[in-house]
């Protein structure tokens, strides 16, 4: 936008009226100045590395399309008699395939034109972004992919391998989530209970569990009995601090990626909340290389990335989801 010139509406001009002095923009010496502070920009908060084990990515990053996984069996213990005859197993276990069959990719090209007239790195600029977007990307597939691989036990209406009657949601029928208590509504902190009891049910290890909740959920937390001190067991309340910490053994993320509405898979209104242990998911990543080269068509440096990678929920029963809606 020009700066505006005087007019009879406001400081009359120093030159008349039609004179061909009267715009300055017009004499090409008042250049336009473009601000090499670019305004920030913020990332959705992606949760993959802390929730999921890259426990196979190395015997693919070589070669090979699949890693099979070879699961331990279970033995079956028997009842004893003395002189009876004993019966003889041959314990087998599961094979588990990890496919490396996703792709990721961005393509730019930097005219030469533009790379000697511009006042900004523009190739690292866009490189950093994209780092950033296709860490998003990855994010996002893998949050969606795993929805409904929860063990059957760890999910739906009648969750609870020993219990079967916890609440988890499901599409549709989803758990109507609020604060505090009320008639027809589940507050945020029973919800992360009975995710704990499914997994404590599973037999999964207290020690590096995790919870993955919706912003909205994080808020609710906020606003529960945990924003006092003496509840969260910190010596600042969670309204003082913004952490969320843990809650019942789980080490609490927020994110914006979470599976949620028609385009998640699920109704409208409607969210994931996932919890588990990181044995439950494991991510590996074959290729993940980011190039510069001259281009054959025109002149110009072209940026261009590509990971390739797999992921796969290895044991159901390492992870719980419930359906929520804000109540």
């Amino acid at each position: 936008m020009a700066f505006p010139n005087a007019g009879a509406a406001t400081t009359p001009p120093i030159y008349p009226t039609g004179s061909t002095s009267n715009n300055l923009a017009s004499t090409g010496f008042i250049p336009e100045i473009w601000s090499g502070k670019l305004v920030e920009k913020f990332y959705a908060s992606t949760v993959l590395a802390a929730i999921s084990n890259t426990d196979y990515e190395g015997e693919i990053k070589n070669q090979g399309d699949k890693v099979k996984i070879r699961t331990k069996p279970t033995v079956t213990i028997s009842d004893y008699r003395a002189d009876g005859l004993l019966s003889l197993q041959r314990p087998t276990g599961n094979v588990v395939e990890l496919n490396i069959d996703n792709g990721k990719y961005f393509n730019t090209i930097l005219d030469d034109v533009m790379d000697v007239q511009s006042d900004l790195n523009l190739l690292s600029m866009w490189s950093d972004d994209a780092a950033e977007q296709m860490k998003i990307t990855i994010d996002t597939a893998v949050l969606a992919g795993i929805l409904g691989q929860a063990n059957s036990f760890n999910r739906g209406t009648t969750a609870g391998k020993i219990s079967g009657n916890i609440n988890l949601g499901v599409t549709t029928t989803p758990l109507s989530t609020t604060a505090a208590p009320a008639a027809g509504k589940v507050d945020i902190l029973s919800v992360i209970l009975r995710l704990g009891q499914c997994l404590d049910e599973q037999n999964i290890p207290e020690t590096g569990r995790w919870v993955v909740l919706p912003t909205w959920a994080a808020t609710l937390i906020k606003q529960s009995e945990l924003r006092q001190a003496y509840l969260s067991g910190d010596g600042v309340s969670i309204l003082r601090n913004g952490r969320l910490g843990m809650v019942d053994r789980f080490t609490l993320y927020t994110s914006n990626l979470l599976p949620s509405g028609v385009a998640g898979g699920l109704a409208a209104g409607e969210t994931s909340i996932y919890a588990g242990h990181a044995h439950g998911l494991t991510f590996a990543s074959q290729v993940s290389k980011v190039e510069t080269l001259r281009s054959e068509q025109t002149f110009g440096t072209i940026l261009r990335g590509l990971q390739v990678y797999g992921y796969k929920v290895i044991d159901g029963t390492a992870i719980a989801q419930a359906i929520v809606t804000p109540g």
